[in-house]
């Protein structure tokens, strides 16, 4: 076996898990935390009570608020001044992938300066970063686990994927009921996310028996718990999804991904489409795409999608493929790129920008910008 390595986070997972959020910021060496969050967080209710815990335990904090649902490379810059100017000493980041992206970026600049920019790649962080908590909001994007921040550098109109150990949260603290206040087709496209974390890094090349499980269980428990969880909003059902959202993490996080984030990536940097909505429509095409390379393991994830069946390795990764593009129509969601691109015209610029991004070293199967044509006409 080629040699691996395996980073996560300290993980404190359970329903009403926020409540440890200040205590685990004392034990970091906090007296004045920078809380990232939203204005989502902030109607639900939950960064009040966030404040009201650090609060009960004498900590005080700044608030920073400016996050776009891609994060911009300027408003990581202010995030940092701001932490920097007002003498924060840990970041604690309460929402979903944007305003945990963002807290990832303001730490990247406050511990070792310059811009965000300077960082893109694999690799690029060589200073420590101050301290981070993470208290995810819905289940899905899986930076409370990961060594990824995704930040949009608006001059050039590209999504940079920012790829470091350091990266990786002191405490992620995981509290599903935070998912209680999340409309249903937020819930969708967090899973669908996550689902694709989880098959993508399964059939990465840097896929390891210390992803592959973790990959597995994620996609046995989306496939099974999301439509329940979103019928019934049962407590039960959203923990089972924030359960497979933190494993697809711990498992995107050491094998890396593929061409359905390096499209992704590439589309939300040149038209500013929300990256959960891109997945139901690329996810298919590429795993087609990739089949020849990774039969076996296809017709795996096919044998999970579809049930106990007896059929060829070959016809349970396409008929699975095929089940899958089904599951992700019956919740309503796109599943053609038309239905959220305006045309088809930036199509080329998009694949030849994706060809750039670092998920593509490790997609199963190698491809040109052609190729990746190919499967956004498939998808169109």
């Amino acid at each position: 076996m080629d040699t691996s390595k395996f980073a996560i986070p300290e993980i404190i997972f359970g329903h009403g898990a926020i409540k440890h959020v200040a205590q685990c910021a004392l034990r970091l060496g906090a007296r004045r935390v920078l809380v990232v969050s939203d204005h989502g967080l902030e109607r639900a209710g939950w960064v009040e009570k966030l404040f009201d815990i650090l609060a009960y335990d004498g900590l005080e904090w700044v608030y920073f608020n400016d996050v776009s649902q891609n994060p911009r490379d300027y408003q990581v810059h202010n995030g940092a001044e701001i932490y920097l100017e007002e003498k924060a000493d840990v970041v604690i980041a309460l929402g979903g992938g944007s305003p945990l992206d963002m807290a990832k970026g303001i730490a990247t600049i406050a511990g070792n300066g310059g811009r965000i920019d300077d960082y893109e790649g694999a690799n690029r962080i060589m200073r420590p970063l101050p301290p981070m908590i993470f208290v995810p909001s819905t289940a899905g994007s899986g930076s409370d686990i990961s060594q990824f921040c995704i930040i949009t550098d608006m001059q050039r109109q590209v999504k940079m994927s920012i790829i470091s150990r350091s990266l990786v949260p002191n405490i992620s603290i995981i509290d599903p009921d935070l998912l209680l206040t999340k409309p249903p087709e937020l819930v969708i496209s967090s899973a669908i996310d996550a689902l694709s974390h989880a098959i993508e890094s399964y059939v990465s090349k840097l896929a390891s028996p210390f992803t592959e499980n973790q990959a597995l269980n994620a996609i046995k428990i989306i496939i099974t718990h999301l439509e329940p969880a979103v019928e019934t909003r049962s407590v039960h059902h959203l923990e089972q999804l924030s359960i497979a959202s933190t494993w697809a993490g711990m498992s995107f996080s050491n094998a890396s991904l593929g061409a359905v984030h390096a499209l992704a990536h590439s589309l939300g940097g040149v038209s500013d489409i929300p990256h959960g909505l891109v997945h139901p429509i690329l996810l298919p095409a590429v795993m087609r795409y990739n089949m020849p390379e990774c039969l076996e393991k296809m017709a795996t994830i096919g044998n999970i999608i579809l049930g106990p069946c007896i059929r060829s390795r070959q016809d349970l990764a396409a008929m699975g493929i095929d089940q899958l593009g089904e599951f992700f129509k019956s919740f309503g969601v796109p599943v053609h790129m038309r239905e959220i691109a305006p045309d088809d015209s930036k199509l080329e610029h998009i694949c030849r920008m994706a060809l750039q991004d670092a998920c593509m070293l490790t997609n199963p199967r190698d491809a040109d910008w052609k190729d990746l044509l190919g499967i956004c006409l498939e998808a169109w």
